[in-house]
This record gives structure tokens, C-alpha cells and sequence, in this order.
């Protein structure tokens, strides 16, 4: 029973709200949740991003030279010559089979992926909790929400427990919103709707149970996603592939106007020169490029998943690959993340039996978000008893830094507090001694303060525990959180991974620079850097950026090693600063306030045991918490970055070579150099290998360094390999006909045989830096290049050669051919070092 949207609920009482949406407080029934989703829909606003293979196939004619090209051969079918229009369009037609296969294949892959990475809801059905995907969601369903949920859809308060919630999506308000159960004015308006729970939020701190009143595009969330359409923020990578395009697309319309206008000049026929010139156009836009990065990326992908990184969005593989700065939080990635009790001392630094088991009371009755911490008390009591009840709860928040629960037994009723020391210190007024005395705060505030910098001096995390008897009071609050006595300390260690300092060493090797972002006090974080090789470490604490402006950050980023004592709502700043320097920066976050930082970053990356909203803001997930997995996955990042490069670098060289010389061949001959069926047969063959291009292997200069999209460099790469191109062919011309005395289709067949060879052959040079006898091609670039060798030699003594115009040639051409692919090869070597090692000295 869907919502009406436009209807308020915050009006309502629980009960109210209940019936009108068709719910009951023991939850939906299994069999309504199903017949419900069959008539709402998915919870999702992504809407149906799965396309049909049918679109996905028209998508391979979304290119407007494309275009023209099949408008102009069907003129060409109306009016004369209906061969030559049909074969044009059947090639165009294979290629677009080929981009289609290789798409939809990727397409399968990375749905496969991201089944892996799912997002569930606790959930009240048939009377029992349980975990559902959240995009199963219905209205009417009844939701259990704690720290660090994702809000599944706009919902009606049952019940709270000091709930904040994060609606700065809504509202722009960067601190948490206090939310409780009541009944509202239906014409309030959003802000103040402390009784409704929004899609897009999160929970902060506190618990809660609520019942969904409208999912998807009906919620608030939805509604704003449908006006904007907002899109993902581009990245790096897309954005180097837009300038790509731009600059072939320039190229490519002065060329096409060009000769298209002296071939006119030249009075050739129109229709044909308009053909040749469409032609020349696609020969030279790489039409396989949005299948040959999607196939990489895919490729890719899967190789990551085998690694344990399971990636979300695929364009981040390429960032992933360009990340020269990676920040992180210590906990489970530096650390070994099973957090341990070395202690718990009382005010002196003494064992105190009477502070571990107040901690225990605190870590074991409270019901929020659990954590190490807790776990790690609880363990060393185990199988401990007590005749304590919990009476209430102020949950732990970021603000506050503190966690407080109201115990009761026969005897009293007490409230205990555990918490960062120094913000537990700033609420107690009194101090406990050893013998069971209190004393003023102050006389021994700076034995406390000493304390707890010896013991972060030594790499322990320090917490602090108070206590307060509260009387006959039934319900403690945060406003409460004062006058109470200072216990004692509580200490732990998370010591380095075996293996921390040489990971942290590897990805020094790859280019990238290990920043820890902790709210850990920075003589525990400064600890940690020097036991994993971070030799004086640089240290900024979260005290001193606030007196930073931004300018001044963005210097000071780029020289800190440890941002220690960090506020949640620094760390996008650190990042944005890091950024601003230039910088591709990844983050790890796993916790509920690393949302924002997760979407500013270039590589959002998070774990599979992560809250919610961490995984939500992530572009790449972990399946296992440790730097180690990062490295597979820089690696593979860079593998797939220098295999669409190799592609661009074909496409922008041997291609470009191609063209230019039949622009300038058109303008001395008395025929057209190659037909336009020629010329698309020339592109369609020189593509088809490199279709295997994400198998190739990749040389380990490759993977050594971030490497980013450099159009200048494309440029010059164009121009040099182009230019060397051309002379070959214009070698192959005077040989065709000072030599051969070639007619028109000798001519044609001539150099379409040596152009399209050469252009295969040639890719075995440049897909490496090194000398192409060093850094053998995969096994598939290999056999699909020596199939096009054999099929190019054969085609024009097979029944095919006349369709295509092609008439077969003397034996010595073959010998003059492979002579002048030779020595290509050759001279390409030389040009390829000559032009690195300028490149390298620029």
C-alpha cells in the first residue's frame, strides 16, 4: 500500500501512520513485502541502469560522423552505385557488432561484481528481525536503524533513543539532527520535522525503530534526484577522455572540410569525394574507444575481484592507477585492528580492578553502535556477572566523545561514562583515589594529563572512566553529563601489521605517499609512524589546522606524514587540500563519519565490514582490511590505464599516419587513393586486434609510477609517429608507381595490402617503451595480428578481392612490401627511444 507523496505523515500518530500504509508493529508479513516490491518497485533511484542489448547496439551509431557516413551510403544505394553502398554499411555494420559484443560482455562482468558488494536493512517481518537488501524495502515495513544506517526511505519515529541523524543533503547544516518520536504540524517544513527520518540520511548516534512511509522516487531524496539529475563527479580519467575526444574531433572536421573541398575543387564527383572524405573521418576517430575502455576496465575489475577488491564504479580503476597519495586511518589497515586491554588503572597508574570492571559495566550494557573497544573489554571479562540493569543511554557521538549508561541495581543507581580522556576529564569535578577517596579535580588534573602523555609516548591508546550516582533519577541525558568523579584509565594497544613497514615501503616504490588521518592524540599516532618506517615523522594535529587557512593547508598537506587528533569534518578538508596541490588522493574509510571524505576523494575506497554509509560513498570495496590488497590493486589499475593507452596510441599514430598520406595522395592523383569501403575495411581490420588489448602483458616500467592522461604528450606522440607513418607510405606510392607502374586498382590494393600490415605489425613497437624483442605482446594480440597479417595477403586472390576492388599483385611487390615494413619497424624503434628520452628530459 504505497504512500500518497504528497500527503504529510509527520502529522500522524505511530498508530495512525500504521493503518494507512497497512502496517502493524510486529512488521509485514513476508508474502505483503513481496506483493509490495512487485507493485512499488526496487528502493533505488538509480532507476533501470541495466540497457537492453538492443540499446547498447543502436549506442554503437551514436557518433554523428557515423552517422553521416550510413546517411550518405544510403543516398549512394538510392542513387547509383548499390555494391559499394552495401559493403560500406555491412562494415560499418561488423564494427558495430564487434563494439556491441565486447560492451555487453563487460556489461555481464561488472554485474556479476557488484552482487558481491550489497548494502542490507534491519528489519522487523513475520514478528522477527532480520537483514534484508535495502532496495527490497517496502513502505509499510518496520526498520531498526543504530549508527552509521543509511536511512532505507522517508519514515515515521516509533521509537528513539538519543538519535542524531546527518541530513546536510537536505538542509546544509553540517552538524548532526536530534530526532525523537511526536506528532507534528502537517505544514512544517523539512528542517524542523524532528519526528521523520529522510532517504539519503544517516544515523550518527542513538537507535531507532521506524516505519517506512515512502521509498524511492516518492521520498523527499528522491524527489531531489529526480529535478537535478545529478551525476557522479568525472574523474581523471573520463576527463582525459573527453580532452581526447576533442582533439581528434578537431582534427578530424578540419581534415574532412578540407578534402572534401579540394576533391571538389578538383572537380572528382561529389557524392564521391563526400564518401572519401566521411571515410577518411571514421578512419581516423577510434570507434572501438568506448569499447576498448570498457572492456579493459571490466577486465580489469575481474582481476581485482580475484585480489579481493571489489570495484563499484569502474572509471575509478583508471584513478585507482594515478593515485600518487593515499590517506588512511590506521585502525585494521596499519594496524592489526583487533584492538587489546593492556590495563585499566586507577588516577596513579596503578591496576585497579574497580576501573576494569566499570568499563565493563559501560562496554557491556550500552546498545549502540559496538565496537572494538568494547570487544576488547568484554573479552577480558568473560563470563563475567552482574545484578545491574540498564536504565538509559547517552550514546557516543563525535561532538561529545563520550559514551554514558545509566545502570541500577538493589543497592544504587549509577551512571558510568568511558570516553576520549581528556573531554571525560572536562565533565568531572571530583578525582577517586587509590583508597577509595575523592579530592578536587584540580589538585590532580596534572598528574592525570602526565600520565596520559607517558602512556601515548609509549603507543597506548589512552580512554578515561567516571562515574555519578544519580539517586532515585529514571532517565539520565547528555545534559546530565557533569559533576561526576574521575576513576581511572582504561589502556589499550593495536599493534603494526607483520607486515605494515614493508607494504608502506611497496607503495613508496609505486609512486605513492601513505598519509594517516587519525583521531588518535598525536603522540600515539607519531608512535605508530616510527614503528612502520616513517623515519621523523611530520605530525599536524587537528588543533592546528583550525588555525590554518586554506592556502596555508595546502602547503602544509603535501609535507605531513600523520594528521593526528582530526575532527570528522577535517578530513574533507585535508583532502580538498591535497587535491588543490595537484594530487590524485585516495581514501580508506570505514566509519560513519568518513561519507564526505569518501565522496570528495579521487578513489573513494572502503571495506566489506564497514557501516552503511561508508559503503555507500565508496567507489571501491575491500574484502580484506590491509594495505597488501591495495598494492594487487594499484598494480592492476595501472595494467588497465597502459592498455587503453596502447589503443590511443595506435589509433592517434599509425592512423593519423594513414590518413594523412591518403589526404595527400588524393590531391596528386587522378583516382581516389583507397575507396571509401577500402578505407573503413582498413580501419575495421587494423581494430580487430587490438580487441584482445586487455590481455596484453604490461611492462613493469608501467606499473612502476602513477602515470595520468597527457594530451600534449598524445599530441606529439600523433604528430612524430603520424609523420613516420607517412613517409613509409609515400615510399610504398613511389614504389607503386615508379616501379610497379600501377593502375588505379593496383594502386589501391597495393597500399591498402602494405598500410594495413604495417599498421598491424607496428602496434608490436609501440604497446611497450622498451625494444619490442624485450617485452613480447600477449598471446592474443599476437594471434589475432598474424590472422589479419594472412587475411590481408590473401583477400585480393579470394572471391572477395573484386567486391572490395582489389585485384592481386606481382610477387616483387610483396618482397618491396615487407622491406618497407621492415625498416619501419626499425626506424619506429629508434624514433620510440629518441622520443621518450626527450620526453623524459621535458
Amino acid at each position: 500500500m504505497a504512500e500518497n507523496p504528497d500527503m504529510p505523515f509527520w502529522d500522524l500518530s505511530p498508530e495512525n501512520a500504521l493503518a494507512r500504509v497497512g502496517g502493524t508493529s510486529r512488521g509485514l508479513t513476508e508474502k505483503t513485502a513481496r506483493d509490495r516490491l512487485k507493485e512499488q518497485g526496487a528502493n533505488t533511484l538509480k532507476g533501470k541502469e541495466k540497457t537492453s542489448s538492443f540499446m547498447l547496439f543502436l549506442l554503437q551509431f551514436k557518433s554523428p560522423i557515423t552517422i553521416l557516413l550510413v546517411a550518405a551510403s544510403l543516398l549512394s544505394f538510392a542513387l547509383h552505385d548499390r555494391t559499394d553502398a552495401t559493403i560500406i554499411l555491412f562494415i560499418v555494420l561488423v564494427s558495430a557488432l564487434l563494439g556491441w559484443w565486447q560492451e555487453k560482455g563487460a556489461a555481464n562482468a561488472v554485474e556479476q561484481l557488484m552482487k558481491m558488494v550489497q548494502i542490507n536493512c534491519r528489519v522487523i517481518r513475520d514478528a522477527e528481525e532480520r537483514m534484508v537488501h535495502v532496495e527490497e524495502i517496502v513502505s509499510g515495513d518496520v526498520v531498526l536503524l543504530a549508527a552509521g544506517d543509511l536511512i532505507p526511505g522517508d519514515s515515521l519515529i516509533l521509537e528513539s533513543k538519543e538519535l542524531f541523524v546527518d541530513e546536510a543533503v537536505f538542509t546544509g547544516e553540517t552538524f548532526p539532527v536530534e530526532k525523537e518520536t511526536g506528532v507534528l504540524s502537517g505544514n512544517i517544513p523539512l528542517a524542523k520535522r524532528s519526528n521523520s527520518l529522510f532517504m539519503g540520511s544517516h544515523v550518527i548516534s542513538g537507535k531507532a525503530k521506524a516505519l517506512v512511509m515512502r521509498t524511492a522516487r516518492q521520498s523527499e531524496f528522491g524527489k531531489i534526484s529526480e529535478s537535478l539529475r545529478l551525476r557522479a563527479p568525472e574523474t581523471d580519467f573520463e576527463k582525459g577522455v573527453r580532452r581526447f575526444g576533442y582533439m581528434l574531433m578537431e582534427i578530424t572536421l578540419l581534415l574532412m572540410i578540407v578534402i572534401f573541398a579540394v576533391n571538389v575543387f578538383l572537380q572528382k564527383p561529389i557524392l564521391d569525394s563526400f564518401l572519401f572524405s566521411l571515410a577518411l573521418a571514421v578512419g581516423l576517430t577510434p570507434q572501438l574507444l568506448p569499447a576498448i575502455i570498457t572492456v579493459n576496465l571490466a577486465s580489469g575489475a575481474r582481476k581485482m575481484a580475484g585480489k579481493q577488491v571489489i570495484v563499484k564504479r569502474l572509471s575509478s580503476i583508471e584513478n585507482f592507477g594515478s593515485m600518487n597519495i593515499l590517506c588512511s586511518d590506521k585502525t585494521g589497515t596499519i594496524t592489526e585492528g583487533k584492538v587489546r586491554l593492556h590495563s585499566a588503572c586507577s588516577v596513579s597508574g596503578k591496576s585497579s580492578v574497580k576501573v576494569l570492571e566499570y568499563a565493563w559495566l559501560n562496554a557491556s550494557m550500552q546498545q549502540g553502535f559496538r565496537n572494538p573497544i568494547d570487544d576488547a573489554i568484554i573479552e577480558n571479562l568473560s563470563g563475567h556477572q552482574s545484578s545491574y540493569v540498564i536504565q538509559s543511554e547517552v550514546p557516543y557521538d563525535f561532538i561529545r566523545k563520550r559514551l554514558s549508561v545509566q545502570l541500577r541495581n538493589a543497592e544504587e543507581n549509577i551512571v558510568i561514562t568511558k570516553g576520549a580522556l581528556k573531554n571525560v576529564l572536562d565533565v568531572c569535578t571530583l578525582v577517586e583515589t587509590e583508597d577509595g577517596e575523592t579530592v578536587p579535580v584540580g589538585e590532580q588534573r596534572a598528574q592525570i594529563l602526565d600520565e596520559y602523555a607517558r602512556l601515548s609516548n609509549d603507543g597506548l591508546r589512552t580512554l578515561g572512566i567516571a562515574y555519578k550516582k544519580v539517586g532515585d533519577r529514571e532517565n539520565f541525558t547528555r545534559a546530565d553529563e557533569h559533576d561526576m568523579v574521575f576513576l581511572g584509565f582504561v589502556i589499550f594497544f593495536d599493534p603494526p601489521k607483520q607486515h605494515a613497514a614493508e607494504t608502506i615501503r611497496k607503495l613508496g616504490k609505486l609512486g605513492v605517499q601513505l598519509k594517516i588521518i587519525t583521531g588518535d592524540n598525536a603522540l600515539v599516532a607519531e608512535n605508530l609512524g616510527r614503528q612502520v618506517g616513517l623515519d621523523k615523522p611530520v605530525v599536524l594535529s587537528g588543533a592546528d589546522m583550525h588555525h590554518m587557512n586554506d592556502a596555508a593547508l595546502i602547503r602544509q598537506a603535501g609535507l605531513t606524514d600523520i594528521f593526528a587528533e582530526v575532527e570528522p569534518n577535517q578530513k574533507e578538508r585535508i583532502i580538498l587540500a591535497l587535491k588543490k596541490a595537484g594530487n590524485v588522493v585516495g581514501f580508506i574509510g570505514d566509519g560513519i563519519n568518513d561519507a564526505s571524505a569518501l565522496h570528495i576523494a579521487d578513489v573513494g575506497i572502503s571495506v566489506d565490514s564497514a557501516v552503511d554509509v561508508a559503503k555507500e560513498a565508496a567507489e571501491i570495496i575491500l574484502l580484506n582490511h590491509d594495505l597488501k590488497v591495495l598494492l594487487d590493486g594499484i598494480a592492476e589499475g595501472r595494467k588497465t590505464f597502459a592498455n587503453t593507452m596502447k589503443y590511443v596510441f595506435m589509433a592517434t599514430s599509425a592512423n593519423f599516419g594513414n590518413m594523412f598520406s591518403m589526404a595527400g595522395a588524393s590531391l596528386f592523383l587522378p583516382f581516389l587513393p583507397l575507396l571509401p569501403k577500402q578505407i573503413l575495411l582498413t580501419n575495421l581490420l587494423t581494430d580487430f586486434p587490438e580487441t584482445t588489448i586487455s590481455s596484453d602483458r604490461v611492462d613493469a616500467v608501467n606499473i612502476e609510477t602513477p602515470h595520468r592522461w597527457n594530451i600534449h604528450f598524445i599530441r606529439r606522440y600523433m604528430v612524430t609517429f603520424g609523420i613516420l607513418s607517412s613517409v613509409f607510405d609515400y615510399l610504398t606510392f613511389a614504389a607503386l608507381f615508379f616501379i610497379l607502374h600501377a593502375g588505379e586498382k593496383e594502386f589501391q590494393t597495393g597500399w591498402f595490402v602494405e598500410s594495413v600490415i604495417s599498421a598491424s605489425m607496428i602496434v608490436l613497437v609501440i604497446r611497450t617503451r622498451l625494444p619490442f624483442f624485450k617485452s613480447l605482446p600477449g598471446r592474443y594480440l599476437t594471434i589475432t595480428t598474424f590472422m589479419v597479417v594472412i587475411a590481408v595477403i590473401l583477400l585480393p586472390f579470394s572471391p572477395l578481392g573484386p567486391m572490395f576492388g582489389f585485384t592481386p599483385l606481382p610477387a616483387v611487390f610483396y618482397g618491396l612490401m615487407l622491406l618497407f615494413v621492415v625498416l619501419y619497424i626499425i626506424s619506429a624503434e629508434f624514433t620510440k627511444r629518441f622520443f621518450y628520452r626527450k620526453a623524459a628530459t621535458d
